[in-house]
């Protein structure tokens, strides 16, 4: 069994304060124990929340994210510190999709990534932001991300 090498990590089993902006936030990264082989990770935050930059009203999102790692891996407490940030951060919802897609993109490079954001009605209108790098390497085997389209009560 591979053991993944933790030395160098700042938040992993320390006490760590919470992030007050995406870009104080710290995103950290692991060696993948499996470098070589294609497989597909997934996090999912359904609690997701920004604000609006607008009114500063709170907006509220479902999102996944898969990635085929190559050679790294995301450290989720660290991911889970920066989607935390985002609960004082007033953006667009396209544009907090796609700010936390690039970051993920500058730090894991991967050999592809894909986000899906399904946010709750603002106005009446639900917004789903979607953004990937290419092509899914072929062979790797990739679920729906399982989040049906907004209904409402009907």
């Amino acid at each position: 069994m591979t053991k993944t090498d933790v030395s160098g990590l700042s938040q992993l089993g320390a006490k760590v304060g919470q992030p007050q902006s995406p870009e104080e936030a710290v995103l950290e990264r692991v060696p993948s124990g499996h470098a070589g082989t294609e497989f597909a990770v997934r996090f999912t935050a359904p609690e997701f929340t920004s604000l609006c930059p607008m009114t500063g009203q709170p907006d509220f999102a479902h999102i996944v994210i898969d990635y085929v790692p190559d050679g790294w891996l995301v450290e989720s407490k660290s991911l889970k510190l920066f989607l935390h940030s985002f609960r004082n951060h007033g953006a667009f919802h396209e544009d907090c999709t796609i700010d936390i897609a690039k970051r993920l993109v500058e730090l894991l490079s991967p050999k592809w990534l894909r986000i899906g954001t399904y946010w709750y009605p603002r106005g009446g209108i639900p917004i789903d932001a979607f953004w990937q790098t290419g092509n899914p390497p072929e062979g790797v085997w990739l679920p729906d991300q399982g989040v049906p389209t907004y209904r409402g009560r009907g």
